[in-house]
């Protein structure tokens, strides 16, 4: 089964701000806002990074899942991982044989999403998601790939989440996935990674990523949403 990184998700209180700092320091483009994620008091931003996309939540509502999060961490954070991958089935059987619960099917026009109940997976929402057409992604928009943009970056490399026990994480993710780690990491078949770090500050959670810079003087770290970007060149 094919499986990638295909998209992260961060949740801030302030969305326009976020925003901001993605467009400044990131040099990407803004490329949908999608009216869907109104129905779970949301609004939203995405952004191509490549073939990738970086989304930013913010609740538009008390009661919200990703306001809870908000009031969890204290402040923004990491709050999704969504991957996609070529087949359905042998995950939805996976997930049940070991006892994870698909709290939402996202169903659009040529592209179905599962996420899975956090509590079961640890450290995020784990969404894995099937195309009609591999790589086309209708989340993003229908003119997504219009608005790539890669002065500064080019791809999402790793994604990092803290956990109080990383070799526990990694391993539940890993059966999960159906995935090897390796070193509390797993690597995908696009080389990206889901990498399980020691808590540093008492809480769990996706809290930083790691992305290919576009040059040398494009290296460097920076932080958005309370999640370090560490931006380096191939």
């Amino acid at each position: 089964m094919r499986m990638r990184l295909r998209q992260i998700v961060m949740v801030a209180a302030d969305l326009e701000a976020a925003e901001a700092q993605i467009t400044e320091h990131l040099g990407l483009e803004l490329c949908h806002r999608d009216p869907g994620v109104g129905a779970f008091g949301l609004r939203n931003a995405l952004f191509p990074i490549g073939d990738q996309l970086l989304e930013v939540v913010s609740p538009t509502r008390d009661g919200t899942t990703a306001g809870r999060q908000l009031d969890k961490r204290g402040g923004d954070s990491g709050y999704m991982v969504m991957l996609e991958v070529d087949d359905l089935t042998p995950l939805r059987r996976r997930f049940d044989e070991h006892g994870a619960r698909i709290v939402y099917e996202a169903v659009a026009d040529g592209i179905v999403g599962l996420h899975l109940h956090p509590a079961d997976v640890g450290g995020a929402i784990l969404s894995v998601d099937r195309a009609d057409t591999w790589g086309s992604w209708p989340w993003a928009g229908p003119s997504w790939r219009d608005h790539i943009r890669t002065d500064v970056v080019e791809a999402v490399e790793t994604v990092v989440i803290a956990a109080f026990d990383p070799s526990a994480m990694a391993a539940r993710w890993g059966e999960l996935l159906d995935a090897a780690v390796i070193d509390d990491s797993i690597g995908l078949a696009d080389g990206g990674e889901i990498r399980f770090v020691a808590s540093s500050d008492g809480n769990e959670g996706v809290c930083g990523f790691r992305l290919r810079a576009s040059s040398p003087d494009r290296s460097g770290e920076i932080t958005i949403c309370n999640c370090s970007f560490e931006l380096v060149s191939a």
